[in-house]
């Protein structure tokens, strides 16, 4: 199967400026371009479509140009907001996009014939005065054309947009022209909200230099629910581990909505179309092993932080799963157990010894000490994963790396017992 077709039943076109661009995909080697703005000190979840997109066509023979834009980044984009961005100081930038670019070189090989190329578009922003900016690109842009994208229009009937968000869009053509002259770029990918600031680009590249460059969009991922996938309760999904770890990034996979995961798993990994059809077929006939949620989060976790990683991530949600966290390492086990119930008690209690009803009752397992006793007596009350059917002194050389107990009813109910030195 060819690229283009690869992505058309992907599901990853939604816009092309050209439909000559289809064959130049399959049959010439282009260098094309993703920009990433650094508004944070790590990418999230929501960018790995586009470090994807660039990872298969390297993979296809095409040359990838990541653009960290340090310099778009301190105007800030409109598209597809409705209130104006913070603006961020020149040392923050500076920050955030040294600490993404170590991240956007972890998806594309820097070597070889179609070696990736990453550059930051402050280089040859920072160098515009006000004059050559409006003489050299201003008068290529028509206001009438601006005003029409989409992007603009949208703040234009809500919160109205500011002359700076506004130039934006003129920044962005000016970094595709400026990768056509350098790099011989003559494609830019983008979401489906940046279609109005790609054709720009397109069209200053013909005015300028009277040749021809091309765009192609993938549509908007969302969630079953129409919100934003990569987005929790919490907030972003982040790619740095320090913000959101491997076992976090897991688990929100492997929570993907079901109406969803056969989409994510065509989009976002490189899995045969061939072995997604079996993981749909093997959901339809066992859903509750969320085969194909599995294979997602696997592949991700993977991608982003490495198999070893991944592999951790699994094991830690199947022992969930199972009830057999007690087996984990303290600091997995604790980040396992982030959502269930915690009980700080005091070391000297343990050093003391504490009778485990006592102990048990203090937590929200259990309504009332007799359904404690009862449950304890059938065999259901758990410390570290060992049954227990009458009640015993706890003592500090039960304790988990000197730090942790595990109490559990039954297979899934858990509860945290921290001690606090």
């Amino acid at each position: 199967m060819n690229l283009f077709q690869d992505l058309a039943e992907r599901g990853l076109i939604n816009q092309m400026s050209s439909p000559r661009l289809a064959e130049q995909i399959d049959h010439d080697r282009l260098a094309l371009y993703v920009g990433f703005d650094p508004t944070a000190d790590s990418l999230h979840l929501g960018n790995l479509l586009g470090l994807m997109m660039l990872r298969r066509f390297q993979l296809a023979g095409h040359r990838p140009i990541l653009v960290a834009g340090g310099g778009t980044g301190m105007i800030g984009d409109p598209s597809g907001r409705s209130t104006e961005r913070t603006l961020l100081d020149g040392d923050t930038l500076t920050h955030n996009t040294q600490a993404i670019r170590g991240q956007l070189e972890r998806f594309i090989d820097f070597s070889g014939a179609s070696a990736g190329v990453v550059v930051d578009n402050r280089v040859w922003l920072e160098q515009l005065n006000l004059i050559d900016y409006l003489r050299d690109y201003g008068k290529h842009f028509s206001l009438s054309t601006m005003l029409a994208k989409e992007s603009v229009k949208t703040r234009l009937g809500s919160e109205g947009i500011s002359y700076t968000e506004f130039s934006y869009m003129v920044l962005q053509s000016i970094d595709f022209l400026e990768l056509n002259r350098r790099f011989g770029c003559t494609l830019q990918l983008g979401g489906s909200d940046q279609w109005g600031n790609i054709t720009a680009g397109i069209d200053l590249i013909r005015r300028v230099t009277q040749r021809e460059a091309y765009g192609l969009t993938w549509p908007l991922i969302t969630r079953a629910d129409g919100t934003k996938f990569g987005k929790s309760v919490g907030g972003a999904i982040w790619l740095d581990p320090r913000r959101t770890s491997p076992y976090q990034l897991f688990q929100f996979l492997v929570r993907s909505d079901d109406a969803m995961v056969i989409s994510y798993l065509k989009q976002f990994t490189l899995v045969p179309l061939e072995e997604i059809q079996e993981l749909k077929k093997s959901f339809e006939r066992h859903p509750e092993r969320r085969d194909p949620h599995q294979r997602l989060a696997f592949e991700l976790v993977t991608l982003v932080h490495g198999k070893d990683e991944a592999e951790r991530a699994r094991r830690a949600s199947r022992s969930l799963f199972v009830g057999e966290l007690e087996s984990l390492e303290p600091d997995l086990l604790e980040e396992a157990l982030g959502e269930a119930p915690t009980l700080v008690v005091a070391r000297a209690e343990f050093q003391d010894g504490i009778d485990l009803v006592e102990l048990a009752a203090r937590t929200p397992l259990f309504r009332s000490k007799s359904e404690l006793r009862r449950t304890l007596t059938q065999g259901g009350l758990y410390v570290n994963g060992l049954a227990q059917q009458e009640s015993c002194p706890i003592t500090e050389t039960m304790l988990i790396d000197r730090r942790f107990l595990v109490l559990r009813r039954g297979k899934k109910d858990y509860c945290l017992i921290r001690c606090d030195d």
